[in-house]
């Protein structure tokens, strides 16, 4: 049991993170006036060009006043490297850094889930959880599977390049349908991204959720802490401890009703396990006192594994490589300010393929990407000196686990994270399989009138061993880490959660992230982790009423 000071702040709910899942946690939840919700974030204000403008997310991630710099594990299958796998540090969490494309996922991924023990979490159950925080202004599709009104809006790519209409082109030749909507319950085909952009600025969940809940004033931020231990009476999560700077002694902060761990992937499976719930040899090589035995708490851990080819574009094409310098630059900014389509205004990647990487896989197992740019080799976002393209590729289900484990109780010294990338041979078979689909897209005769050289692997990297090696060696993380709190029934020794949300075993804690998806979605984790919160607020409040 923890002494807990009696001058400490009470609310009815502390949430753990101000981010993705925390910012409608606090929205929904503080729509009652009498409820008082206490937000703790351990970065800052969001209120940055970076952050607001959408091809900012090119600096974003190199800059560790507003990230997590964390870096993965070495392992076999990323080639004996550490890999930078950043995380949002800021309000708005990594909604504030991300690429902004919203992916749904398939509906079989949530039906696998129900499929598990999780009652109502199949597609059916979920669907109006995406359409609610949703603002869909795209057409082709009907009311029953897209939100109108939410306040996320979801936007069409209104900027367009005729190298991306060509590639678009060419997978339909290669026999993939153009899809208008990704999204609608039917993924499979090509087409464009879908982006949480409007007005030419993000709209992360900070600035759509936790903003206007601000506002009502039964909200309190506390920004730049740093949750030490959740405090328990017993099996009961009371409060939270958080300090702000090493060093310097806690404060407490208690909740009447409920603590919320929303703290993403990485930070929730370390947080529960430096509060006594874990692994019980973990948390006795921590010197942890143990709260509760739960082997599951930082195992399970999934991300999508990326790798991408590059090709040089014939002398005289123009693509983002020359767009983003000098004066063209400019003029796209000019174009920005008045608010028509722009570079400025581009996610991370236009074009998208959702396809089986053989015939007999039932449903789109990889997700192709597609850029008219290119970056160099082994740098973040740094753009080539020539003009290039690129086209990348993951597997959409890898079946690779790995884990988060604190290396200690100091909150200010990063996880352990190992993916193990590529560790199944499954996973590698999809990977060189989407190389090859990706490779015959970019060579085709369709594209030929603007691509004359492939510089990123090189036409050399040819067999299949070739081809895994590089894919190893180069590949590099989605930023999609999810699993370390896995969602299951009790009967399930590894599970963390249950499908309430709710931590086996401890009475008043859930947790409601990423960190809780039984299996990687299909797709970029973003709009599922939002589709969450959506759901877990409904289930605190159905708990309470």
């Amino acid at each position: 049991m923890n002494a807990i000071s009696a001058n400490a702040q009470t609310y009815d709910y502390v949430i753990v993170g101000g981010g993705s899942a925390g910012s409608i946690l606090a929205a929904r939840l503080a729509e009652d006036p009498q409820v008082r919700v206490c937000v703790l974030e351990a970065g800052r204000s969001d209120l940055r060009p970076y952050v607001r403008i959408p091809s900012g997310f090119v600096k974003t991630l190199t800059q560790p006043e507003i990230t997590w710099q964390f870096k993965t594990e070495p392992s076999e299958g990323s080639g004996g490297r550490k890999i930078s796998t950043t995380q949002g540090r800021v309000i708005g969490g990594s909604s504030s850094i991300n690429g902004m494309m919203i992916v749904r996922g398939q509906p079989e991924d949530f039906d696998h889930w129900e499929s598990l023990g999780n009652r109502g979490w199949g597609y059916n159950d979920v669907l109006r959880y995406f359409n609610r925080f949703e603002r869909y202004t795209g057409n082709g599709t009907n009311g029953t599977t897209r939100g109108r009104s939410g306040p996320i809006p979801v936007t069409p790519m209104d900027w367009f390049h005729p190298i991306s209409e060509t590639f678009i082109e060419a997978a339909v030749a290669a026999g993939h349908k153009r899809n208008p909507d990704y999204n609608s319950g039917d993924q499979e085909g090509v087409g464009y991204f879908q982006r949480t952009i409007e007005n030419g600025y993000r709209v992360s969940a900070a600035v759509a959720f936790l903003a206007p809940a601000l506002k009502r004033g039964n909200v309190e931020l506390l920004s730049g802490v740093r949750a030490k231990r959740i405090l328990f009476e017993g099996k009961r999560a009371v409060g939270v401890a958080f300090i702000r700077r090493q060093g310097e002694e806690e404060t407490v902060v208690k909740a009447r009703r409920e603590v919320i761990i929303s703290a993403g992937t990485a930070n929730t499976a370390r947080l529960l396990q430096i509060s006594g719930v874990g692994p019980a040899a973990l948390l006795s090589e921590l010197g942890v006192p143990i709260v509760h035995d739960l082997p599951g708490v930082g195992a399970n851990l999934s991300d999508h594994y990326s790798a991408r080819l590059v090709m040089r574009a014939r002398p005289g094409t123009t693509t983002l490589n020359e767009m983003a310098r000098g004066i063209r630059l400019g003029w796209q900014v000019m174009r920005w300010l008045a608010k028509k389509p722009s570079v400025l205004t581009l996610t991370p990647s236009q074009a998208h393929l959702f396809c089986k990487s053989a015939a007999n896989v039932e449903t789109p197992d990889l997700q192709c990407v597609f850029v008219p740019g290119s970056y160099k080799e082994g740098k973040h976002y740094v753009l080539d000196d020539y003009p290039g393209v690129t086209g990348g590729w993951w597997q959409h289900r890898p079946l690779s686990r790995g884990y988060v484990h604190a290396r200690s109780t100091n909150v200010f010294e990063d996880p352990v994270i190992q993916p193990n990338y590529l560790q199944h041979t499954v996973d590698q078979e999809v990977m060189v399989a989407g190389m090859k689909i990706i490779r015959g897209l970019l060579h085709s005769s369709t594209l030929s009138k603007y691509l004359v050289e492939e510089t990123v692997p090189g036409i050399n990297v040819s067999t299949d061993e070739q081809m895994l090696e590089f894919c190893k060696h180069n590949g590099s993380t989605g930023y999609h880490l999810v699993g370390t709190a896995r969602m299951g029934p009790k009967s399930d020794p590894m599970a963390v959660v249950d499908d309430t949300l709710c931590v086996h075993g401890l009475e008043h804690l859930r947790v409601i992230d990423a960190s809780i998806m039984p299996s990687i979605t299909s797709g970029n984790t973003y709009a599922a982790t939002l589709m969450i919160a959506e759901k877990g607020a409904d289930l605190i409040l159905g708990v309470r009423s």
